[in-house]
């Protein structure tokens, strides 16, 4: 059953919306020429200057709140680039920042960028070996960082020079530069330097669940579409209060917690503790939060806190964007009744940005579970395995026309072959099925799907089934090897504290499943964890669940503990 939008003043028709894209539209929106100069920082920062007009809203770990204006901004990140400049350190040279969210952070992304250099996100929880691969594959000229993470850079050999804020003349290591003093010594003044869209202003990585991180250049024209994300799908206004809770080590961070939001001249919010439900309904009523974005784990984690816990910011939000794996069904319908606003689903990847939403600033149907729909500006296919385009309600792999995708700015990782480009399309890697209203419905990844007695399952399918149940707070899906079903469902299951593990409650859940999903869908095997492994930034691990399967099937132990 589909679900009406809430309208607000900007809202237009998806399909007028598709229809009219017009990438000179959306260039032009612009104050410099994607082809012949643009700055991304005068993109971001420069061009909004406007008095005392915010950019930045920032709390700190110990709870302070203090706004920063896009001219202090500017004027900060003129000093980094001068300090960038003395070091040597200009166009096209990779700067990489180990920071945690703070003000600083931000000035060194903005800093870079003015300079005309590349950034870098290193995110705070990396130990030295994902450090050193990360600088190895960009030739990283200066690291900066904290006084809390600068050890980790004691251990990655030919570390380039360290910047690192917060020390002491005492606690300053030899080679070091100290971030305040330097930036104090600076000019406030430095011409942006001009480059083209083409050029790079991001060096990214994949997560390298599967094996060594792979670079995933961004160039400047990619500021296109993530301004397209951010008022079409997010549905930004200029009324809000925006708090995008992903971290900026990643991708969904750094693309739409920094530079979506500043690009279109609104304020962020960083908040530098770590997410909390308390934290999170507290900073809603304090700053006054009215959108909200981040990823479906610190959603469960809402929904698993109750309905006492989300009383006292009901009706508070007006719109809350999900993204980095498929949300639950049930999650949409706790918060429309629980916190009384429609939370829509987003999908994308590092190597995209977003590209398939339920867009809230465009009015279209919008289906629990379903991804939603391409992006005005992208063209999205569902292909057979001989890479031929399929109907609605035959599934396949998500891919996109690149000829027919204005705004896709991906063409290849970092000195790497790319196979996912080939024959005029970019495959995602992820199996969904196209919808007869052109909708996209996600199954899951390529090597996630479960074949049962000849049945392909989805595991988001069940892990949605499994999370209705009042019993379950996160639930994990793989398939098992099975000798007579080919493989076999099975979940992994994190309980509310109220429940407890017990066989009787493995069988009602699997009938649960059954009974909501299919008779061939349910899990065969039950395991009641702690806790589910998932990435830094939040993204389940299905294939450590498999690796641990295996070893365990090696060693000769059932599938149930």
């Amino acid at each position: 059953m589909s679900k009406p939008q809430s309208g607000h003043r900007d809202q237009r028709d998806y399909a007028e919306a598709v229809a009219g894209f017009s990438l000179a539209r959306v260039s032009g929106q612009f104050q410099g020429d994607f082809e012949n100069g643009i700055n991304a920082c005068v993109e971001c920062c420069d061009r909004h200057i406007d008095g005392d007009k915010v950019a930045l809203d920032y709390i700190s770990l110990d709870g302070r709140h203090q706004a920063y204006s896009f001219a202090q901004l500017s004027e900060a990140s003129a000093r980094f680039a001068n300090l960038l400049a003395q070091q040597g350190i200009g166009a096209g040279d990779v700067v990489a920042g180990l920071l945690p969210r703070t003000p600083e952070l931000l000035v060194t992304i903005l800093g870079t960028l003015r300079a005309g250099a590349v950034y870098q996100p290193l995110f705070t929880a990396f130990g030295p070996k994902a450090i050193e691969h990360r600088l190895q594959l960009s030739s990283a000229r200066l690291v900066v960082t904290n006084t809390a993470n600068r050890q980790k850079l004691a251990d990655v050999p030919a570390c380039p020079l360290v910047c690192t804020v917060g020390t002491t003349p005492q606690s300053l290591l030899p080679g070091d530069l100290d971030f305040h003093t330097q930036m104090a010594a600076q000019s406030a003044q430095f011409a942006p330097v001009m480059r083209r869209g083409s050029d790079l202003m991001l060096m990214m990585s994949t997560s390298g669940t599967t094996g060594a991180a792979k670079g995933v250049p961004v160039p400047l024209r990619a500021l296109q579409a993530f301004s397209v994300y951010m008022r079409d799908a997010v549905g930004l206004q200029p009324e809000d209060r925006f708090w995008n809770i992903a971290d900026p080590g990643w991708a969904y961070g750094l693309y739409y917690a920094i530079l979506g939001p500043l690009v279109l001249g609104h304020a962020t919010t960083l908040n530098e503790a770590a997410f909390s439900v308390e934290g999170a309904y507290a900073l809603i009523q304090r700053l006054g939060i009215t959108s909200l974005a981040g990823a479906p784990t610190a959603y469960r984690m809402m929904m698993a806190a109750g309905d006492e816990a989300a009383a006292p910011c009901k009706g508070r939000l007006r719109v809350v964007s999900s993204a980095g794996e498929p949300l639950n069904a049930e999650v949409m319908r706790w918060f429309d009744s629980a916190l009384a606003v429609p939370i829509y689903d987003h999908y994308g990847q590092t190597e995209l940005g977003m590209v398939v939403n339920n867009h809230h600033g465009l009015v279209h149907p919008v289906q629990a579970g379903s991804a939603g729909y391409a992006m005005p500006g992208y063209r999205v296919v569902v292909l057979d395995d001989e890479r031929r385009e399929l109907g609605p309600n035959q599934p396949g792999e998500l891919a996109i026309d690149i000829a027919r995708s204005p705004l896709l700015w991906f063409t290849g990782y970092w000195q790497q072959e790319t196979p996912a480009i080939d024959g005029g399309y970019y495959s995602t890697g992820d199996n969904v099925e196209l919808e007869p209203d052109g909708s996209i419905s996600f199954i899951g990844r390529a090597d996630d799907v479960i074949t049962s007695s000849g049945y392909r399952i989805g595991p988001f399918d069940v892990e949605s089934a499994l999370l209705e149940h009042a019993a379950v707070a996160d639930v994990a899906v793989i398939g098992v090897p099975d000798p007579e079903r080919t493989e076999i469902v099975k979940a992994f299951i994190v309980l509310k504290q109220a429940s407890q593990a017990s066989d009787a409650l493995a069988e009602e859940l699997s009938q649960h499943v059954k009974r909501r999903l299919s008779a061939h869908a349910y899990p065969r095997a039950i395991e009641f964890v702690d806790a589910l492994p998932k990435t830094p930034s939040g993204k389940l691990q299905r294939f450590v669940l498999r690796q641990r399967e295996a070893e365990r099937a090696a060693a000769g132990a059932p599938a149930t503990t």
